[in-house]
Parts: structure tokens; C-alpha cells; sequence
């Protein structure tokens, strides 16, 4: 079968019987010498081996036929010509096949061979057949190496040897052979060759395994078609997808030499399931710890149920990533939320549990509960739909007993929650582009140190990443870029969440997020926020904002330090705690604060940076730094930096430890909280009794519990002016919040002093 490129050329020269005037005893160019008349060549009309055949009598040292028509000849084609030839009298004369080069423009390509292999004639009568081939490229059999530039040929023989002898030649064939050659010189192994069949059912795996065992360092090719593999297929040499692929959802491709996204996409005709399958290899396979995207965008129509890509797995706990790329969400309904409401019981006792559940079989694992006394990114973890239960990733702080929930389940791009656990899995440099219709990333119900690095969660509709369980245990998200859908809309009016950790040991750092409702609700303790940029800020004049970090463990045990916090605030609660009252414990403890810029623009003058919201009574500080911030407000001054939001409930500040409130920066900032706090009082009038205020700057308007020194600044006098060297004593808790002391002297006495006072143990 000739190559595309010949295909519809006339490759064979004209039988002899129409004429020896196109036959050249020359190199066959144009104007040389024909055997029409010459008088050593002649038409025979009927011969016994040939019928119709050329007589010709060798009268020179090198006897030349040549066909005068260009024969084309292409880079990458390899054509054979077929001489016939017997001795019919005189001398006996060797033969051979041979040839003119020629280029495009007509002139001649020298240094090249442009003759095969000689062969003598032995005897009269006897039929040889001799053949030569020729082509662009030196290969095994290709006597005739022309090169690239080789445009046609004038081709033919040579009669060699002793002169005077007769000889008969049949009419000589010339046919593309590039066939023969295809496989070593493209280096392509093709699975036809093998037994496969491109008709979409023919099981092919056995065929593509044959293959792969011949191809010896060279490539496979998968030729246009369809190809069913009923089986998994492993391929240890790099393969070319002209065509296609199609096998069962639990059998597996492994493409262990080309291994990345593009290969997978060709091999199976479809970006989405080209993605997933190439994914089942990477949970299934020993060589390669990463799946490399290549720079391609994934265009989706719908959640990718990664868990349902590999049947045969339900948990893995071996380092995996996916790596550079995008995933893109296009327009469909499949990224619909679904709501149910669905009545339920709450117990405490039980904390995360929900009993009696109606309607759970409508239920999906993963989706957002609200109700009554539900606090912020709880989700349905699992259901035992036999048994109408649900359990819950957190407990809720004010639920008991029975009520109307509802369940929301966000679609997301790419969905983890099909696997009972997932740990030490990564994503690096992939963007989810989310473009407002769907979530992007879900995690595992459990599994640990789950990475998240220098990707782009861009227009969440809902939610950037979310866990539904432990499956954030050690969560790293290092320079990612979270960029909200809802950058248009008021504070007031957004819904979306950045992120969401359920267990300790999250880590975040130098990420930047841009208005989204919040940025990260932090469940766990042991967190580290550090190096990032989160803003929440519109245009409203005196306009609210709402809380960028949420801690929601009391003794969360975090540091967050050196953010940008732009235009929102760190917000602390205890609103997953199924007896929020304080019983016992550390209560709110463990946070350092430290080294952050803190800024806003046109907030309410009751905004404040640090917000401490205890959902139940009792509660108390119990381990706080906050130190070497900057507070800085713009167009508008706020009344201070950090407050208790009294929503539920206050703190109990007559039991305060350990609180380190110092070295921080305010900028129209009006209360400059600090603790130790020092106050400067002057006491105009002789008395025995000073009451010095600390004016609401002991942070979050705690009590004066405790007085470290009193230091005299000038002369202790007498209403009469004499100087006394005396000292008092402090009387603390004093005025009606608690908040002021007063000194108590020997006499009375005018002055002033430096006071400093502390509201912690």
C-alpha cells in the first residue's frame, strides 16, 4: 500500500509495447538519445517468459535503459524497481538497477549512489529478476540513498560487462515499499500490526501488551479508531494517540513512560475523563509520585468524583501530586447547589451526631448544615441512612432537641469526599476556575497533610476548599491566591467562604484572598497563620465588615503573625462547643498575635481588629500575646482595637491570666489598650485617697485586678507645699466596672504619679 504521499501518483513506467521513444539509452533527462529506431533495441511481441518484451544487444561498456518520465519521490519514500531480464545470445553481460538524481528545479544531485546491487547472468534462457531500491534515507536494503532533496528519478538499468551480447527485458515495474519501512523509520510500533482492532468493541488489551513487549526502545502508535481494552493495560514505552481508547470504569491505562495529562487526553478522546483516569493511574502506580498537567486547562461540565475514578481504592496514604495546570468549570446545571430540609434531633450528649433524621437518604455526605444553634461550616461528615443518623464534623452549640435543619450541598470541580481517608496528597500550581458557578476543592471526611500549594482558587460560588472532617489534619496552603466571585458585592451581601479547618495543625502562609464573606474558619488548634493578605473591605461609607479569621476552639493554641489583615478582623469563639457555658478547662487560651499590620477604611467607629465572641457564660483570658501589631484606621477613627462582642455572653475578667497586651502601634486608633498599662495621674488637690481610672484601656475593657509599682514623677506635698517621702498602698477592683484603683496615703497629699496596672494574674 503506497504512503499518503504517493497515493494517486503513477509510479510505473509504460510497457515497452507503447513505445521505445520515451525509453533513453541515455541518464533518461530530457533531449538524450532514444531506443525508438536505434539499431541494437527492439520490440518483441511475444516471448515465452514475457510476452511483450525489449530485445537489445549490449554495444557499449555500460548499457543504459532509462524511463525518461520523472518518477516523483518524496522525503520519506522508499520505491523499488523490478527488472526481469534473461540472456538470449553472445556474450553474457551483468545487470543492475540504477537511476538519475534529480532536484526540484531539474538539475542534477551528485555524490549520491544511483545504482544497486550487480548481478552477472549465468545462462541463456534463464530468468533473473533483479531489484533495487530507493529513497530519501539510509535504511537496512535501500542501496539507492538520495537524500532529502531528491525530488524524481529517471529510472532503469545498466547492463554491464563484455559487449555484443542480446538479452530480453520485461517491462520494468517500480512500486512504493515505504511500507516495509514505516515502523523502523518513523521508530513506531503499531498496535494493528498486533492484533488490535479500531471498531470500538474487539477487546484490544492483549494486542497493546504485544505490542508494548515488541517496540524495544521505539514508540507505540495507536492509529485513528477506537479501541476497547476490557482489562488494565500497562505500556512501558512512550505512546502516540492518533486514535482512541475506551475500557471499564475499575480497569486501569498505565502509561508509565509518557505519563502526564496530554497523553491521557489523546488516549481517551476526553479532557474530563482523560483527567480521571490518568488520576486512577497515579493512586494505582509506583512510578511517578506527581501528575503533571502540562500547562492544559481542563474544561469540566461537572463535579469530578475523584474517588469514583478509582474503584478499587477507598483510602491512600502514599505522597501524590497534581501539578500544573487548570480545571475550569463550564456552564452547566450539574453545579447547581442542592437544598434539603430535613427535621432532626440534637443532643449534647452526643455531640456530633444528628438522630431521627427524615428524609436522609436525600442527604449527601459533605453538605453545609444550618439551623438553630448551628455555628459556622458544619458539615454532614457521614449518614447511616439504615439507622437515620448523621454524623456532624463539629458539635452545636445551642441545638438540643428537635428541629427543622437544612442541608446544602455545594458542587465542587474536583471532590475528595468519596474516600474514607486521603493523606499526604498535594495539588501545586493548578487553578480552579471556578467562574462563579461551583466550589472547588473538597477534602477526604480524614487523612492528614493534605497540600495546597502556589494554586489559584479563583470565583468560588461557595466555598474555596472544604473540609468535612479530619481530612485537614495538617493542612499546608502556602502561596495560594483565593480570589472572590463576590469582589462586586457589599460585605454585608457575601456568602462565600475561603477556606475551612476542622482538626489541629493547620498551616497558612503567604497566601492572599480577596472579599470573600471570610477568608478561614479555623476549628482546630496548634494552627500557624502567617504571611498572608486577606481584605474584606466595599465602599460604604461607615459600612460593617466581618471577621477574615475565625478561630472557633477557645483554647486554640495559634499563633498568627506578620498578616496583612485588610479591612476585617480576627474573630475568636467557642461556637462548636456542645456546652459553650465554661465547666472547666483553659478556657479562651493559647493565641499569639503578633506582628501584624492590622488596616480598615470607612468602618463604624465601633469596629474593632481582634474580636473575642464567647458563646456561654463563664468564660475567662486565659493566655493571650498580642504584641508589636499595627493598628492603623482610615478616613475615620475607631473606638478601639480589640472588644468582646456580647451577643451570648461576656467574659469574666476577675479571672484574666496571663495576658501580654504591649509594644503594638495605634494610628486613629482612640483607645490604646495595653497591658501592663501605665497611667500617668496627677493629683491637683491634697487627699489621702487618689482614684485613678484606667480610662477603658486595659484591653477588652478588663478589671483592674492588680498593681505592679507606683513610682512618684516630682515631690509628694502637702496642701500646704511640704515635701513628704511616703508611700501607699493600692485598693484594686474599684468603681462600678472594675476598672479603676485607688491609692491610699499616709496623709493627705498633692502630686503625681506613674501607675502600673495589669487586669491578669
Amino acid at each position: 500500500m503506497n504512503k499518503a504521499i504517493t497515493e494517486g501518483l503513477q509510479l510505473m513506467p509504460p510497457a515497452f509495447a507503447d513505445g521505445l521513444d520515451v525509453w533513453s539509452s541515455g541518464d533518461g533527462t530530457p533531449g538524450s538519445d532514444t531506443y525508438d529506431g536505434a539499431a541494437n533495441a527492439v520490440f518483441v511481441a511475444a516471448d515465452a517468459d514475457f510476452g511483450g518484451c525489449l530485445e537489445m544487444q549490449k554495444t557499449e561498456n555500460t548499457q543504459k535503459l532509462r524511463f525518461m518520465g520523472q518518477t516523483p519521490l518524496e522525503p520519506g519514500c522508499y520505491l523499488q524497481i523490478k527488472v526481469r531480464i534473461k540472456a538470449v545470445s553472445g556474450a553474457l553481460p551483468a545487470v543492475r538497477v540504477a537511476g538519475w538524481a534529480g532536484a526540484s528545479g531539474g538539475s542534477h544531485i551528485g555524490g549520491v549512489s544511483e545504482y544497486g546491487m550487480q548481478y552477472a547472468l549465468t545462462e541463456y534462457g534463464k530468468v533473473l529478476e533483479v531489484t533495487g531500491i530507493v529513497g530519501s534515507g539510509e535504511r537496512g536494503g535501500v542501496e539507492m540513498v538520495w537524500g532529502r532533496d531528491a525530488a524524481y528519478g529517471h529510472f532503469g538499468l545498466d547492463l554491464t560487462g563484455a559487449n555484443g551480447g542480446v538479452v530480453r527485458i520485461d517491462d520494468i515495474e517500480i512500486t512504493d515499499i515505504t511500507s516495509a519501512f514505516h515502523r523502523k523509520m518513523l521508530s513506531v510500533v503499531d498496535v494493528t500490526d498486533y492484533g488490535a482492532v479500531g471498531n470500538g468493541s474487539t477487546d484490544c488489551a492483549a494486542a497493546f501488551e504485544a505490542a508494548d513487549a515488541a517496540a524495544d526502545g521505539r514508540r507505540i502508535l495507536v492509529p485513528a479508531g477506537e479501541f476497547y481494552l476490557a482489562s488494565t493495560v500497562s505500556l512501558n514505552h512512550e505512546t502516540v494517540f492518533e486514535g482512541a481508547v475506551d475500557m471499564p470504569d475499575d480497569q486501569m491505562l498505565l502509561l508509565t513512560k509518557n505519563f502526564d495529562f496530554p497523553s491521557y487526553a489523546a488516549a481517551f478522546g476526553d479532557e474530563g475523563l482523560g483527567f480521571r483516569k490518568a488520576f486512577q493511574a497515579l493512586i494505582n502506580n509506583s512510578d511517578h509520585e506527581s501528575l503533571d498537567l502540562m500547562g492544559r486547562k481542563i474544561s469540566v461540565t461537572g463535579p469530578i468524583d475523584m474517588a469514583a475514578a478509582v474503584p478499587n481504592k477507598t483510602s491512600y496514604a502514599t505522597r501524590r501530586i497534581i501539578r500544573n495546570g487548570q480545571i475550569e468549570a463550564a456552564d452547566s446545571a450539574a453545579w447547581d447547589s442542592e437544598a434539603v430540609t430535613s427535621q432532626a434531633t440534637y443532643s449534647a450528649s452526643d455531640a456530633r451526631k444528628l438522630t431521627n433524621v427524615a428524609n436522609i437518604a436525600n442527604i449527601a455526605v459533605g453538605a453545609l448544615v444550618e439551623g438553630a444553634g448551628v455555628g459556622r461550616e458544619v458539615y454532614v461528615r457521614s449518614k447511616n441512612t439504615g439507622a437515620g443518623e448523621l454524623t456532624l464534623s463539629a458539635p452545636l452549640y445551642d441545638a438540643e432537641g428537635t428541629q427543622t435543619f437544612t442541608f446544602t450541598d455545594f458542587k465542587y470541580l474536583v471532590d475528595f469526599s468519596g474516600f474514607s481517608s486521603l493523606s499526604k496528597f498535594g495539588v501545586e500550581g493548578i487553578e480552579f476556575q471556578c467562574n462563579g458557578r461551583c466550589s472547588a476543592l473538597r477534602l477526604a471526611p480524614s487523612g492528614s497533610v493534605f497540600a495546597v500549594d502556589s494554586c489559584f482558587i479563583s470565583r468560588p460560588k461557595d466555598r474555596g476548599i472544604t473540609s468535612i472532617g479530619t481530612g485537614c489534619q495538617g493542612i499546608l496552603i502556602d502561596n495560594c491566591q483565593f480570589l472572590s466571585h463576590e469582589d462586586p458585592l457589599d460585605v454585608s451581601d457575601r456568602v462565600s467562604i475561603g477556606l475551612n479547618v476542622n482538626n489541629n495543625d493547620a498551616k497558612l502562609r503567604s497566601n492572599r484572598a480577596t472579599r470573600f464573606r471570610h477568608f478561614a474558619v479555623l476549628g482546630g488548634g496548634n494552627n500557624t497563620v502567617t504571611g498572608n493578605h486577606f481584605f474584606q473591605g466595599d465602599s460604604v461609607a461607615g459600612g460593617v465588615r466581618t471577621a477574615g479569621l475565625v478561630l472557633t476552639s477557645n483554647n486554640c493554641t495559634s499563633t498568627v503573625s506578620d498578616n496583612y489583615i485588610d479591612n476585617c478582623f480576627i474573630e475568636w469563639t467557642n461556637e462548636w462547643d456542645p456546652t459553650p457555658d465554661f465547666t472547666g478547662g483553659f478556657s479562651f487560651s493559647a493565641l499569639s498575635v503578633t506582628a501584624n499590620v492590622f488596616l480598615s477604611g470607612d468602618v463604624a467607629p465601633w469596629f474593632s481588629y481582634i474580636v473575642i465572641k464567647p458563646y456561654g457564660s463563664g468564660h475567662y483570658l486565659n493566655g493571650l500575646t498580642v504584641t508589636g501589631n499595627k493598628f492603623r484606621s482610615l478616613n475615620g477613627s475607631i473606638d478601639r482595637a480589640e472588644r468582646v462582642d456580647t451577643s451570648f455572653s461576656d467574659l469574666d475578667f476577675s479571672r484574666s491570666k496571663n495576658v501580654v497586651f504591649s509594644g503594638n502601634m495605634y494610628h486613629n486608633v482612640s483607645i490604646q489598650s495595653a497591658n501592663p498599662l501605665r497611667v500617668l495621674h496627677g493629683q491637683s488637690s491634697a487627699s489621702a485617697t487618689w482614684t485613678v481610672p484606667a480610662g477603658g484601656e486595659l484591653p477588652f475593657q478588663g478589671h483592674a485586678r492588680y498593681v505592679d509599682s507606683v513610682m512618684a514623677l516630682g515631690p509628694l506635698q502637702t496642701s500646704g507645699n511640704s515635701t513628704r517621702y511616703i508611700a501607699p498602698y493600692a485598693e484594686v477592683l474599684q468603681g462600678a466596672d472594675s476598672d479603676e484603683i485607688r491609692l491610699r496615703w499616709q496623709e493627705a497629699v498633692k502630686g503625681e504619679v506613674q501607675v502600673l496596672i495589669r487586669m491578669d494574674s
